[in-house]
């Protein structure tokens, strides 16, 4: 039987940033959506998610999950049988970015979460077409159900994220890197750096995406999953 496969969404998403992804795997094997809500450091959300996680599972992470996925390699490496990462970074971020996230943190403490997430999540950072607006609707929905404490926490933990290049340069499981084609916020250049730090990676740039695939182009996107549960 295929191992569990673990999501972990990104900031401001639930699990149904997942949804094509869980009506597509879910008959074949066990689906978990993990929350990255317990912490305001990587390191801690990834410790609590660990103690509720199978023995052994494949972990996706998507954008601030896949932060929390690279975490959790480095503290459990036995554990995780295969890594996929989407639309994420594994660079520390600067003293400038990390200050840009403080006018969103404004925001958030002033109740205004959709001004917030489209802030955090520009329009041009998905691809022009009839799905945009339901997806940036779906992340304000999602936002507002996690709550603004819960995102502020967020926003915390990645501004104090570490860097995981040494961590990717030791991986020794199966390996998928994905990026929309067009993502403004985390580039297809930055993860082909990515694959090409982690020993025997698959590289898959998702055409006509940005930087939610997993909606924008869900078919492309379990198609690739697919290959690498194989």
């Amino acid at each position: 039987m295929k191992e569990p496969l673990v999501f972990l969404p990104g900031a401001m998403c639930d699990a149904r940033v997942f949804g094509p992804q869980i009506t597509a795997f879910s008959p074949d094997q066990t689906v978990i959506v993990a929350p990255i809500t317990g912490g305001e450091r990587i390191e801690e959300i990834a410790s609590g998610l660990l103690s509720g996680l199978p023995h052994k599972f494949a972990l996706m992470g998507l954008s601030m999950g896949g932060m929390v996925a690279m975490e959790i390699l480095r503290r459990a490496p036995e554990r995780v049988t295969r890594i996929a990462l989407m639309s994420t970074n594994a660079l520390a971020e600067t003293p400038q970015t990390a200050a840009d996230f403080e006018p969103m943190i404004i925001k958030l403490r002033a109740g205004q979460v959709e001004a917030a997430v489209e802030g955090l999540i520009r329009p041009e950072a998905l691809v022009l077409g009839p799905d945009r607006t339901a997806i940036l609707s779906l992340v304000v929905e999602m936002a507002n159900n996690l709550g603004v404490d819960v995102i502020i926490n967020q926003l915390r933990a990645l501004q104090r994220r570490q860097d995981y290049q040494g961590i990717l340069r030791r991986c020794k499981v199966p390996a998928l890197v994905l990026c929309g084609e067009q993502d403004k916020l985390t580039s297809p250049r930055h993860h082909a750096f990515l694959a090409e730090l982690i020993p025997d990676a698959s590289l898959a740039i998702i055409e006509g995406a940005g930087h939610l695939p997993v909606l924008e182009q869900p078919d492309l996107v379990n198609d690739a999953l697919r290959a690498w549960m194989a």
